[in-house]
């Protein structure tokens, strides 16, 4: 058995980050083990997402719901960067340190001495992830809203006959993590072979990009201009199609081939349906969406949605119920991937893999703001 703090039991990350992006990929450090001591700005109070607060939250609360979403398991460090002697006591940290992560402007973290050449001297086996907006050489900050609006995000969401939409998420930060959470991997397997350390730069931009999938190649490859659907499918029809139950209640549709469609037409005891030239195969039915729409919508109302579900999972054809967030963390997965400590709420594992044999560790709760110099 494999001991569950052992991946990275060792390892000193300090995070010079704030808001989503960085944090989210220290508490990823932290789950699996890492000592991670989040350095914040003592001029400006800590992470800025410390006065982020839902209407419900009280006002004097230094551990919001934001701020709990990307910092279970840190230490807090408040140092002035610009201060000789905070400066001295991060160099004093970075000697020992394994990773640094970053999200200073292009410029700012070399004006405040600590960009990567400058700690690579201090410590030449540390991997340094520095998060931008736009790349190293574009000065401008990066807003998950403003990249989702720049990167076709924004228009590519919401119902065909609506306005761009901003996705509920900070998507485009999460993304941004994840790229960064790769990259800060394969930087620290390359240390174990060449024992240098290593700068990986990743921009909410370019995640945003990447992220573009089958939606860009259908611009660049089939020269198609992808346009707002909704919940459908540019190229697989019923796929996330949205039909009300005779109840009141919502599921969705991921129809991905056509014998899952025979298998739908025939629960929803139109089995003919399936064999319509219209819609007999994907391709026709992308053709003829609307009007299967229709047809789908009338079918699916003479049902209670539990007891469709319950027939569709059966016969496994792909449906869900469409949950609230209540919902979501009454299900067993969700459950299991809760943060749990006594006398704090619960917090969301950035870890969402598992490996053989191998428990992930309890976490602290975020840290209060910390003034002190002792970690």
């Amino acid at each position: 058995m494999i001991k569950a703090d052992s991946i990275f039991k060792d390892m000193l990350v300090l995070e010079l980050a704030s808001v989503l992006a960085g944090p989210s990929v220290g508490q990823f450090f932290a789950e699996l083990g890492a000592n991670v001591i989040k350095v914040e700005n003592a001029a400006t109070k800590g992470d800025v997402t410390r006065t982020w607060k839902l209407k419900s939250e009280a006002a004097d609360t230094d551990t919001p719901a934001y701020f709990c979403a990307a910092n279970w398991g840190k230490t807090s460090l408040a140092l002035n960067l610009t201060e000789e002697h905070d400066l001295q006591q991060l160099y004093q940290l970075v000697k020992k340190a394994d990773m640094v992560i970053a999200s200073y402007k292009p410029g700012d973290a070399k004006k405040l001495k600590v960009d990567y050449e400058t700690l690579q001297c201090i410590n030449p086996r540390l991997v340094y992830g520095h998060i931008t907006g736009y790349g190293p050489h574009n000065s401008r900050a990066g807003y998950d809203a403003v990249v989702q609006a720049e990167s076709g995000f924004m228009y590519l969401n919401g119902e065909a006959d609506g306005a761009p939409t901003k996705m509920p998420v900070a998507l485009m930060d999460i993304l941004t993590a994840h790229q960064l959470k790769e990259g800060l991997l394969v930087a620290l397997l390359q240390r174990e072979r060449t024992n240098e350390g290593q700068l990986v730069q990743v921009s909410l931009l370019d995640a945003a990009i990447s992220a573009l999938a089958n939606q860009g190649t259908a611009y660049l490859v089939a020269g198609q201009e992808p346009v707002r659907m909704g919940s459908e499918h540019p190229t697989i029809v019923p796929y996330g199609s949205v039909y009300t139950t005779k109840d009141q209640k919502q599921l969705v549709l991921a129809i991905g081939d056509d014998r899952q469609f025979t298998k739908l037409c025939a629960i929803l005891s139109n089995p003919d349906l399936a064999t319509d030239a219209k819609y007999k195969n994907n391709y026709s039915r992308v053709q003829h969406r609307e009007e299967l729409h229709v047809i789908l919508s009338g079918l699916v109302a003479l049902h209670q949605r539990d007891e469709l579900l319950q027939e569709l999972h059966r016969q496994y054809v792909p449906a869900g119920a469409v949950n609230t967030i209540p919902e979501v963390f009454e299900m067993p997965q969700a459950q299991a991937m809760l943060l749990q400590c006594q006398n704090a709420k619960p917090g969301i594992r950035q870890v969402a893999f598992q490996l053989q044999g191998q428990e992930l560790l309890p976490l602290q709760p975020p840290p209060a703001y910390s003034s002190s110099d002792k970690v």
